[in-house]
């Protein structure tokens, strides 16, 4: 028989050990997000307009603005794979709370996309309005 870890190892961990841990888990779940299409259409337009928001803000606060609102909208869609993983752990039958929660994940991500939206709209604007 093999020794498993224990599941909360990582809290007992520290210093480099921790965080060399910790990054292995967050680069497993951005390959596990990669797995979801949304995702993988999301980073794949943050790559074009991480290096835009460069060229179309004036000044660093602009940039941040673009930049960080196109990384949000990836944030909040593994938040919301996340959500959806944990629920669909339970089993596939419907429950009112699942369904409530898987919900407000999808409406969390579609007003991540607005708040984008409305950034590069406003900065385009500005730029060539």
């Amino acid at each position: 028989m093999t020794q498993q870890e224990p599941t909360d190892a990582q809290k007992h961990r520290s210093g480099l050990s921790r965080m060399a841990h910790a990054f292995g888990y967050s680069m497993a779940g951005l390959r596990a997000g990669w797995g979801e299409t949304a995702f993988r259409q999301e980073a794949m337009a943050a790559m074009a307009m991480v290096p835009l928001a460069f060229w179309l803000g004036n000044g660093w606060v602009e940039v941040a603005l673009l930049a960080g609102s196109a990384v949000m909208v990836m944030v909040v869609e593994l938040l919301n794979t996340g959500i959806e993983s944990a629920i669909d752990r339970f089993g596939p039958e419907w429950h009112e709370l699942s369904k409530r929660a898987k919900d407000m994940g999808s409406a969390a991500v579609l007003l991540s996309l607005l708040v984008c939206s409305g950034i590069w709209i406003a900065a385009l604007w500005a730029r060539f309005g």
